[in-house]
C-alpha cells in the first residue's frame, strides 16, 4: 500500500531545506463555491502572503481535469470539489486535502418550460451535471435512487449529460438538456433565465451540511516547498474573512474574476442568492464527508473508501486559523 505521511509531517521534514519554489501553479473553477479562492487571487491575497514566489492561477471547469492536471504534476494546489479529487487519491495521486473551502453551495432546477415538480418528474429527462463522477454527478444519482429512480448508465431512464457550468445557460436556452445540478452562480444564473428551483441546497443532501470545495495540495510540492504551502493557507483564510466581513467586496471581487475566466458576469442578484446559498468555510464535517465517500463508492465511482486519515490533514489549517 502507498505510504502518504500527513501534511504537518511533510511540512516538518521539509523545513530543514531552503523553499525551491519560485512560483506556486493553484487552479480554481469560476464558481461560488471556489469563492475564496476567486477572492485570494482577485484581491492580492496570496501573492501577499506568497512573496517572492509567484502565483500561477490556472482556470479549470471541472474536477476531472483538475485530476489529469495533479496527475501530469501541471499544478501544485487547487480548489475543487472532494469526488474527483477522492477517487485520484485512491488511484495513488501525491494528494491530499489541508482544508475546506464551502459547504452546499449546489441546486437542482428545471427549465421553466417544461413545468417540472420535483425530483420524480426527471424520469425520461436529460440531467446536466459538471462532469462524469463529479461531486454533483454522485449527489444527483443519490437523490435519484431515494426518489425511486436511476440513471441511464445504472438501467434507469434519466440520462446525465456532463456540461461545463458555464455552458449551462445555453444549454437550456437550446433545450438540449431538461435540468442540471449545479454550483453556484450557475443555478441562481438559470433562474435569471427562467429556471425553477426543484431542490435547494439543503435539500441536495444533509440538510446542506456537506462538503462542496476542498482545498488539495500536491504532496511533493508541500514537501519540498513547506512555507509556500502555509503561506497559500494564509491567504485562504484572508480570502474567507475577507468573504465574511464584507459582503459587497466579495460579490465584486467573484464577479471580476467570473467574468476574467467566462466572460460572463453574473449580476449583484444573482451573485447574492448564490453565496447565500452557500457556507464559505475552512473546517469540513467528516462525518458527512466519509458519507459521501460511502456515496461515491454506491455509485460506482469508486471500489473503496478512501482513509480520511491519510486522505485529510486539518491540522495545519487549524493552527493557522487560531
Amino acid at each position: 500500500m502507498r505510504l502518504l505521511l500527513p501534511l504537518t509531517l511533510l511540512l516538518t521534514l521539509g523545513a530543514a531545506n531552503a523553499q525551491s519554489a519560485t512560483t506556486l501553479r493553484l487552479g480554481v473553477f469560476p464558481n461560488v463555491t471556489h469563492a475564496a479562492g476567486l477572492v485570494g487571487i482577485k484581491q492580492g491575497l496570496f501573492q501577499k502572503q506568497l512573496g517572492n514566489v509567484k502565483l500561477q492561477v490556472k482556470e479549470f471547469a471541472n474536477g476531472s481535469q483538475v485530476n489529469e492536471a495533479f496527475a501530469a504534476g501541471a499544478i501544485d494546489a487547487a480548489y475543487v470539489g472532494p469526488g474527483p479529487v477522492m477517487n485520484a487519491f485512491m488511484r495513488g495521486v501525491p494528494i491530499q486535502v489541508i482544508s475546506g473551502a464551502a459547504s452546499a453551495g449546489a441546486v437542482l432546477v428545471g427549465r421553466g418550460d417544461l413545468k417540472l415538480r420535483g425530483v420524480t418528474a426527471l424520469a425520461g429527462r436529460k440531467v446536466a451535471v459538471p462532469t462524469r463522477g463529479s461531486t454533483q454527478d454522485i449527489s444527483l444519482r443519490h437523490l435519484l435512487h431515494v426518489n425511486g429512480l436511476k440513471a441511464s448508465d445504472e438501467g434507469g431512464n434519466v440520462t446525465i449529460v456532463p456540461i461545463d457550468p458555464a455552458n449551462m445557460p445555453a444549454a437550456f436556452a437550446s433545450k438540449q438538456v431538461d435540468a442540471a445540478l449545479v454550483q453556484e452562480p450557475w443555478g441562481a444564473v438559470l433562474e435569471a433565465q427562467g429556471a425553477k428551483l426543484l431542490v435547494n441546497e439543503k435539500g441536495i443532501w444533509n440538510g446542506g451540511d456537506y462538503t462542496t470545495t476542498v482545498l488539495v495540495v500536491n504532496t511533493q510540492y508541500a514537501k519540498k516547498n513547506p512555507e509556500a504551502v502555509k503561506d497559500l493557507l494564509r491567504g485562504h483564510l484572508a480570502a474567507i474573512n475577507f468573504i465574511r466581513g464584507s459582503n459587497a467586496g466579495a460579490q465584486k471581487a467573484i464577479s471580476d474574476q467570473i467574468y476574467a475566466f467566462t466572460g460572463q458576469r453574473p449580476d449583484r442578484d444573482t451573485l447574492f442568492k448564490g453565496l447565500a446559498r452557500t457556507k464559505i468555510t475552512w473546517d469540513i464535517n467528516l462525518k458527512t464527508l466519509g458519507e459521501y465517500a460511502q456515496l461515491n463508492k454506491e455509485a460506482g465511482f469508486a471500489r473503496d473508501v478512501p482513509d480520511l486519515a491519510r486522505f485529510v490533514d486539518l491540522d495545519l489549517v487549524r493552527s493557522l486559523a487560531k
